[in-house]
């Protein structure tokens, strides 16, 4: 029996994510429109409006027939306007959550951030059972914080299916906060300024990747739940029950390493190896050989083993049915996913990696200068008085607290969950992602876009 292809509202599809979310649709030839406050492209019907306002969302969606709403909608994250925030984030996402019932929407998928779980405090292979702090960092992300909480709240609500994304670090064509705010450094000839020791490890995610994410979680949406929820048995049980066989089949299997940017590594083994310089080669040599050079293509037949502190172990996930007897832990509805590269690396790693390809489009702009490194403490007490002084001068400094902070600690998120569940895999490295951010940044310097002393 052929299924229904659902048709699309990708509400802030003329933005960075969005845009991105539109094309891949397009790409697979999926019916897809736009709502949005500008139309920057105009290959899909486009509505205008404000979408914290419920009856102008709900035009939008009637008029376009969507099924599946896709919200990725919200300001930058480095303005100072805390109302801004609430009004977008928070009341949009409400007013959305509104239409899409009051017009019988089946599908929304919301674009979260990881930064809602942030607090300043180091955030080691982090997984969804976190919880966001009392306090968030920032204005930005307290208002995804209560938009998050609003659009898992809302799953289930007259037949709507809801689920949030958390990506973290997104880069690539077509960003104008990361790649913006390099450039300017590398203009500025500041790229030799370090601030912390650079031992920090951080997410970084190509915005290809995240568009990937959110198909993947449109399409997997309305999928049954693996094992029935907790809240449809006759009574609850006392002990964890056995996985169901759907259960195992997102479970017990191997996944790929993540090797996109560095590369498949062998490691030699008693039963693979390399011989290397010998004057009688053992009687099994060619065996050896022979097994070191056929590189596995698939993880098929490693030990897979979990601990009671993994998150997909069998008591943390008896522990969530008990939370939340209404849904399954590993179902799509209902749920929050990290998404990231799964590569996380030094802070300082990815900024040089860009200023590296630009050396490429401005020869001889940058001297060789050895890096002038503030502690972390030394540079979050010049950015605490960076920051008295731009008050009482009216405008802000370069260097911040949250900035100081965000390049100093370690923001890496495990990803597991959004791999099984979602069937999630990187698309794209963080190096291959960094060379076609800076060739879209080559184009549009080449047609003018940009102003630069060069």
């Amino acid at each position: 029996m052929a299924t229904t292809r659902d048709i699309y509202l990708v509400i802030g599809g003329s933005g960075f994510v969005g845009r991105h979310i539109v094309e891949q649709l397009l790409a697979r030839g999926d019916n897809v429109s736009v709502f949005d406050i500008v139309q920057r492209y105009h290959d899909v019907p486009f509505y205008s409006g404000d979408i914290s306002d419920q009856e102008q969302v709900s035009t939008a969606l009637r008029r376009s027939g969507t099924t599946c709403i896709i919200h990725t909608a919200s300001p930058p994250a480095a303005l100072k306007d805390p109302a801004l925030y609430w009004k977008v984030n928070v009341d949009g996402t409400k007013a959305i959550i509104a239409a899409a019932v009051q017009n019988r929407v089946r599908k929304l998928v919301f674009t979260s951030s990881a930064g809602v779980v942030f607090n300043g405090a180091p955030l080691v292979n982090m997984d969804e059972r976190l919880e966001p702090p009392e306090q968030p960092m920032d204005a930005y992300n307290e208002s995804k914080q209560k938009a998050e909480e609003a659009v898992i709240a809302a799953n289930g609500i007259d037949g709507l299916l809801t689920v949030a994304l958390r990506p973290a670090g997104i880069f690539g064509p077509g960003d104008r906060q990361v790649m913006s705010g390099l450039y300017k450094v590398y203009e500025e000839g500041k790229t030799h300024f370090q601030v912390g020791d650079n031992n920090n490890l951080f997410d970084w995610t190509y915005v290809g990747n995240v568009a990937h994410a959110h198909l993947l979680a449109a399409d997997k949406l309305d999928s049954p739940p693996p094992a029935p929820p907790f809240s449809t048995l006759e009574e609850f049980p006392l002990e964890a029950p056995p996985l169901t066989e759907a259960e195992q089949n997102i479970l017990i299997h191997s996944l790929p390493p993540l090797d996109l940017t560095i590369g498949r590594h062998i490691v030699p083994t008693s039963e693979a190896r390399p011989l290397g310089p010998c004057i009688t080669p053992p009687p099994n040599a060619e065996k050896l050989v022979g097994s070191f050079e056929n590189k596995r293509t698939n993880p098929e037949g490693r030990p897979f083993v979990r601990t009671r502190f993994d998150p997909l172990s069998e008591p943390n996930l008896f522990r969530e049915k008990l939370s939340n007897p209404e849904s399954s832990p590993l179902q799509v509805a209902g749920q929050v996913f990290y998404i990231t590269n799964g590569e996380p690396c030094y802070f300082w790693d990815l900024p040089r990696l860009v200023w590296k390809n630009l050396d490429s489009m401005f020869p001889g702009h940058r001297q060789k200068r050895r890096y002038l490194v503030l502690p972390a403490s030394v540079g979050l007490a010049f950015a605490v008085g960076a920051e008295c002084w731009g008050w009482l001068i009216g405008k802000e400094p370069a260097l911040t607290k949250f900035k100081v902070t965000y390049s100093c600690a370690d923001r890496w998120h495990n990803i597991e969950k959004a791999r099984r569940v979602l069937g999630y895999e990187p698309q794209v490295g963080l190096a291959d992602g960094v060379q076609r951010m800076v060739d879209w940044w080559r184009k549009e310097y080449a047609s003018g876009t940009h102003k630069t002393a060069h």
